[in-house]
């Protein structure tokens, strides 16, 4: 059974920053490639990042470009986003979520993904 259980979100004035962590189990996770996706209130979920299973390759969304880095650290099963000079319309659920099929490189595309976490919060006041 896999489970992914992200941590790492909170309440951020703009310009801050914050490091959200995604921890994987139940499938060797060295071979999925991961992406962080994100919904706010009323609107649909989104992608914003992506890593392939070695963290040779990452994919973002045009609305967080520069701003935000996604890495991975396999030892560890977990996958990270951190994210600098933040925006209050970057405040949403975060969800991290793993491929569904191993040594695939990544899409924006959410159906591509086989599982998801519970969400974390981040909240950016103005």
């Amino acid at each position: 059974q896999v489970q992914l259980v992200e941590s790492g979100g909170g309440l951020v004035q703009a310009g801050g920053s914050l490091r959200l962590s995604c921890a994987a189990s139940g499938r060797t996770f060295s071979s999925y490639s991961m992406g962080w996706f994100r919904q706010a209130p009323g609107k649909e979920r989104e992608f914003v990042a992506a890593i392939n299973w070695s963290a040779a390759y990452t994919y973002y969304a045009d609305s967080v470009k520069g701003r935000v880095t996604i890495s991975r650290d396999n030892a560890k099963n977990t996958v990270y986003l951190q994210m600098n000079s933040l925006k209050p319309e970057d405040t949403a659920v975060y969800y991290c979520a793993q491929y569904r099929i191993g040594w695939r490189y990544p899409s924006s595309d959410q159906y591509e993904y086989a599982y998801w976490g519970q969400g974390t919060q981040v909240t950016v006041s103005s």
